[in-house]
C-alpha cells in the first residue's frame, strides 16, 4: 500500500519528500517528482498511492501491539470520517521536514485537496468510476492517545458520541481501469464495467503497523466487493515493497501482469505489478 480534475503544480521540495514507494495519486504512490504523471486527476496523483503500503523506514520500528477488542472495518459514514482518512493519507504518504515555515499550512492543504476529491469520487461524480466507497479501519481515542498524540488529533472524528481514530483506510473502485495503471483482464468481454474492481490508496498509520490492520482493511474490501457484485478484484504495488506484496499474496491475490519498464520510467516510479483475486459470485433465481 496513492479527485480533482485540475493538475497540480509542484509542491515546494522544502516542504517534502515523497517515499519512493509511492507516486503521489487518489490520489498517490510517488517518486520525489509530484504527480504520478500530468494527465492523471490531481486527487488520484496527490494521494492513489495505488494501494500501496506506506513505507519510508528502511528499518523496521518496534511493533506497538493494540487492543484490536474494539476495532471497527467498515465503510466510511460522514464527511467527518472521510476528511480524517485523508488528514492520514497525507500523513502516512509524505516525509515532511518539520522544521520548515509554515508546514502547517501545507499539510492542510494536501489534505484538503485528497478530501474534496475523496467527497467527489464517493458521490459518484468521477467520470470513469461507477461506485467508489472509502473504507476506514478505527479505534477509539482512549485506545490510540496512549500510542501517538499526533495521531489521535490528527485523524479523529466523532461517530454517535464517540471519539475514534482513523488508523487505516483504502478506496474500492468499481471501474474498468485506473489512470495510469496496468489494467486487468478479467473478465473479459461484456460485464467487465460493473463485475471489475481496484483497490487503491491503502495505509495504515506507520505507528500500529504490523497489526493486522490492513489485513482487515482488504478482507473487508472483499466483502464489499462481493456485495457489488465483483468477480474480479485487482490491486496494483510496486515491485520493492515487500511488506505490500506479502499483504496482497496472504490476502489471496496472485501475479498477473507486470508494468512495461519503459511505462515506469515516463511515469518516473517503481515498476508496478498486477495482482488478481476472483471473489465468488453467486446469482439469485
Amino acid at each position: 500500500m496513492a479527485v480533482l480534475t485540475s493538475s497540480p503544480s509542484p509542491p515546494p521540495q522544502a516542504y517534502l519528500k515523497i517515499s519512493k514507494h509511492h507516486h503521489p495519486p487518489v490520489s498517490a504512490v510517488a517518486s520525489a517528482k509530484f504527480p504520478i504523471s500530468l494527465s492523471r486527476p490531481a486527487s488520484l496523483r496527490l494521494l492513489t498511492l495505488c494501494s500501496q503500503l506506506s513505507n519510508h523506514q528502511t528499518e523496521a520500528p518496534p511493533i506497538t501491539r493494540v487492543d484490536k477488542s474494539s476495532l471497527n472495518v467498515s465503510e466510511a459514514s460522514s464527511e467527518a470520517e472521510l476528511w480524517a482518512a485523508a488528514c492520514l493519507r497525507v500523513r502516512t504518504f509524505y516525509d515532511f521536514n518539520e522544521h520548515t515555515f509554515g508546514i502547517e499550512d501545507h499539510k492542510r492543504y494536501l489534505a484538503e485537496r485528497e478530501f474534496e476529491a475523496l467527497k467527489e469520487r464517493v458521490a459518484g461524480q468521477r467520470k470513469g468510476f461507477r461506485r467508489v466507497s472509502c473504507i476506514n479501519a478505527t479505534l477509539p481515542l482512549s485506545t490510540v492517545l496512549c500510542v501517538s498524540h499526533d495521531l489521535s488529533n490528527s485523524c479523529k472524528f466523532s461517530h454517535k458520541g464517540e471519539d475514534r481514530i482513523v488508523v487505516g483506510t483504502l478506496d474500492l473502485n468499481q471501474c474498468i481501469s485506473l489512470p495510469d495503471e496496468i489494467t486487468g483482464m478479467k473478465p473479459e468481454g461484456i460485464g467487465a464495467d460493473f463485475a471489475r474492481a481496484y483497490i487503491s490508496n491503502v495505509c495504515v498509520a506507520k505507528e500500529l503497523q504490523r497489526n493486522g490492520l490492513g489485513y482487515e482493511l482488504i478482507a473487508k474490501s472483499k466483502m464489499i466487493a462481493e456485495d457489488w457484485g465483483i468477480s474480479d478484484l485487482y490491486v496494483h504495488v510496486a515491485v520493492d515493497n515487500e511488506p505490500a506484496k506479502n499483504l496482497y499474496i496472504k490476502s489471496g491475490f496472485i501475479f498477473e501482469s507486470d508494468e512495461p519498464a519503459w511505462q515506469a520510467r515516463f511515469l518516473d516510479r517503481p515498476r508496478r505489478l498486477l495482482l488478481w483475486a476472483g471473489l465468488p459470485i453467486t446469482y439469485e433465481l
